[in-house]
């Protein structure tokens, strides 16, 4: 059985260690042990090696290349060697620098296809974390900038004493089904082919599963019952942070009818079919690819007799 543990970007998390978060010692005298183990993101990419197969690792020298940038905590490794991730600014230059020739920052979609899953784990955490510090940098009771805290977790302002916490959002990802098909949809940004699972963020006041529901009839038409949903497994999605919640739902109804500001389109695909799509022999559909957590959900299904 298929757990949010196997899903890739979830699986072979590190201890975070949250209580050394709070110990700005701890974490200088961590940072500085020649077991720390560094990585590099610029602009939510990860400075990734050559042949795309692993982080670009550094140690406590990783400091002399930038030491006025961001800096957050993730975690110690089953060895106790405690993990970083440095945010470096718009202005460094790969070029010229101390690791020239070490890696490329590369899009992040691209590098957690090729990384281990520790690595993958941990690019997608920084990744979050890193991008809600861009875009959260000014408090939102007073308007002051707010500084980083609590080795990376937290920001306060120093103008009114505000804390502010990084935030993720809830997404319901939802396979529709009726007796023995399942719903797919598209969007017309997509490559020719491509179909997925739909999926909408969760609104103030509602569960997954009303979520799910509402967000079938508000895309496709499909009526559902939330009663009627099935909880799979989740995935953190950096992206910039999501929550995907892996659901199938049974639907009530199976005309479609297509929110064209949200689908191109929508179509019922047999469980042969979706074992067709999964296995890249279908004449005309292709699944989302194994690191998405749609890949997941459809294949659950699939597979069921």
């Amino acid at each position: 059985m298929t757990t949010s543990n196997d899903i890739p970007l979830a699986s072979h998390p590190i201890d975070r260690a949250a209580h050394h978060r709070t110990d700005p010692a701890w974490l200088d005298a961590a940072f500085q042990r020649s077991d720390a183990l560094v990585f590099l993101m610029q602009k939510g990419l990860p400075l990734i090696e050559f042949d795309g197969q692993g982080l670009v690792w550094l140690g406590p020298e990783a400091g002399r290349l930038t030491p006025q940038e961001e800096r957050v905590f993730l975690g110690v490794d089953k060895a106790g060697a405690p993990i970083f991730a440095i945010n470096m600014g718009t202005s460094f230059k790969l070029e010229g620098s101390l690791i020239e020739g070490t890696g490329e920052f590369t899009d992040m979609r691209a590098a957690a296809s090729s990384l281990n899953l520790m690595q993958a784990n941990l690019a997608s955490t920084a990744r979050s974390i890193l991008e809600w510090h861009r875009s959260h940098r000014f408090c939102s009771r007073c308007g002051a900038e707010s500084e980083m805290a609590e080795a990376g977790w937290k920001r306060v302002c120093p103008s009114c004493g505000a804390e502010h916490f990084p935030r993720t959002d809830p997404v319901a990802i939802m396979l529709a089904v009726k007796d023995d098909k399942c719903l797919l949809g598209r969007q017309a940004s997509w490559p020719a082919g491509f179909w997925s699972a739909l999926a909408g963020f969760v609104e103030p006041g509602e569960t997954v599963e009303q979520a799910a529901a509402r967000e079938l009839e508000e895309e496709a038409g499909i009526k559902a019952d939330p009663a009627n949903a099935e909880y799979l497994f989740c995935q953190p999605w950096p992206f910039p942070s999501s929550l995907m919640v892996g659901i199938i739902i049974e639907a009530d109804t199976t005309e479609t009818s297509v929110e064209q500001d949200e689908l191109e389109a929508a179509r019922w695909i047999t469980r042969e079919e979706a074992r067709q799509v999964l296995a890249g022999t279908h004449p005309d559909i292709y699944a989302p690819p194994p690191m998405a957590v749609a890949h997941h959900i459809l294949k659950a299904w699939a597979e069921r007799d």
